[in-house]
């Protein structure tokens, strides 16, 4: 069985030969510039520096090479640009503060604070202000909010819209040949069509805008669901209209190469509850959501993704009514989201997309037999017929032990009988 036949039997819940694997297929399911490193020694790849594809969460490329090594399933086509504002080329060396060597695009420009803070800027304009902040020794950017105090007179939902328009036909032969790329490598494609492309039906601060308008600090942002729905309602209804037209587009070049879509990765919950009520998520989410994967499964044969951290067990009946495919990551560790009790309850209806391992404790802190057992009981309990792409829970972190990594795939190899 191909790895695209693999993926396309997982996804309609029908038991593969196998389990299938993504890892590096989204921004939401990679691993660290440095775990893609030590794993390319560890399976003794070719030297290189390891390109950074998503450099806010500096998350490392990992390459056709390393991607047989660790026996993965599929292919990403990434979102045009960053979230910075610029594209993957033409690829420069930068070295972390811990030492390593890496690639990042040109037009990938920063300085450098007087903590030793490194700073990057949006559109690569030097001139801006700075839009995140990578710590002395740190390991990922965190954004800097550049929001302007909000006067509620003059707020205007076009202000939350700067980063959705139609798709361009540069953008367009881009998703064209990314496809066709990924197409041929025999692996499943999933596909961001995302930021300026397609949009998220969820706002950010807008790392990648000079000079961003509305609302655009997340705290205040979740404060206007409650205290702004007419507002929020008529900035999701335009994104939902652009949206859909750039989609129209985007089917006709790709068309079936694309075997998922990446949706929207708007995080419903924490730790130990969810942002909002499943009423709020069905009146004010919901019918956004609806049109578009409505479109999406009437016009093509793509599953749609959501992705959403923590405790998001209350929110997934309205999740699988607003037609959604997939969930990822399964945070297992947040409150009620008990690997069988979600396999039983909704293993028919959706598709889990990591859950894999614990990515907060067991894969961080835990030994490698720890890690060998838990990705054995999830394998076992995902993978009972269909409905599960193995992958960890979010991103694979700079500092966990490559030891620990290791034990996850030798665990998921020793789990099908393979060595």
């Amino acid at each position: 069985m191909t790895s695209k036949e693999r993926v396309l039997r997982a996804l309609n819940h029908k038991e593969p030969d196998r389990i299938p694997m993504d890892f590096g297929g989204t921004a939401v399911t990679g691993m660290h510039v440095a775990i893609v490193s030590a794993l390319r020694d560890r399976y003794s790849l070719e030297k290189r520096p390891v390109k950074v594809h998503e450099p806010y969460q500096m998350l490392g490329l990992i390459e056709d090479d390393l991607q047989r090594a660790l026996g993965l399933d599929v292919e990403g086509v990434y979102a045009v640009e960053t979230m910075f504002g610029f594209r993957n080329e033409n690829w420069t060396p930068w070295r972390l503060d811990s030492g390593l060597e890496v690639l990042v695009s040109e037009h990938f420009k920063t300085t450098k604070d007087a903590n030793g803070d490194t700073l990057v800027y949006p559109k690569s304009d030097l001139s801006a202000p700075p839009s995140a902040r990578l710590p002395k020794d740190g390991f990922f950017f965190d954004t800097i909010v550049r929001q302007e105090p909000i006067d509620d007179a003059k707020l205007d939902p076009a202000d939350n819209l700067e980063e959705f328009g139609p798709i361009s036909d540069r953008d367009l032969d881009y998703f064209d040949e990314a496809t066709k790329a990924a197409a041929q490598t025999g692996r499943a494609v999933i596909a961001t069509f995302g930021g300026l492309a397609f949009g998220d039906i969820a706002l950010v601060p807008a790392p990648f805008l000079k000079y961003p308008k509305g609302i655009r600090d997340i705290e205040e942002w979740y404060i206007s669901t409650l205290t702004r729905p007419s507002y929020v309602h008529a900035i999701f209804e335009k994104q939902t209209e652009i949206a859909l037209a750039n989609l129209e587009k985007i089917a006709a070049r790709v068309g079936d190469r694309v075997q998922a879509v990446f949706v929207c990765g708007t995080d419903f919950g924490t730790q130990q509850s969810t942002f909002c009520s499943a009423d709020t998520f069905r009146s004010l989410y919901a019918p956004y959501y609806k049109r578009v994967n409505a479109w999406i499964h009437k016009h093509t044969a793509w599953k749609t993704f959501k992705h959403s951290c923590g405790a998001v067990k209350t929110l997934i009946p309205a999740i699988i009514e607003a037609g959604f495919d997939i969930l990822n990551p399964v945070q297992c560790s947040a409150a009620g989201m008990d690997p069988a009790a979600l396999k039983a309850e909704y293993g028919s209806d959706l598709v889990f997309w990591g859950g894999g391992v614990d990515t907060q404790k067991t894969l961080m802190f835990g030994t490698p037999a720890a890690v060998r057992g838990e990705v054995l009981s999830r394998c076992e309990i995902f993978g009972r017929g269909g409905g599960f792409i193995f992958n960890a829970v979010h991103n694979i972190q700079a500092n966990v032990p490559i030891a620990n990594v290791t034990a996850m795939f030798d665990a998921f190899r020793e789990f099908h009988g393979m060595r």
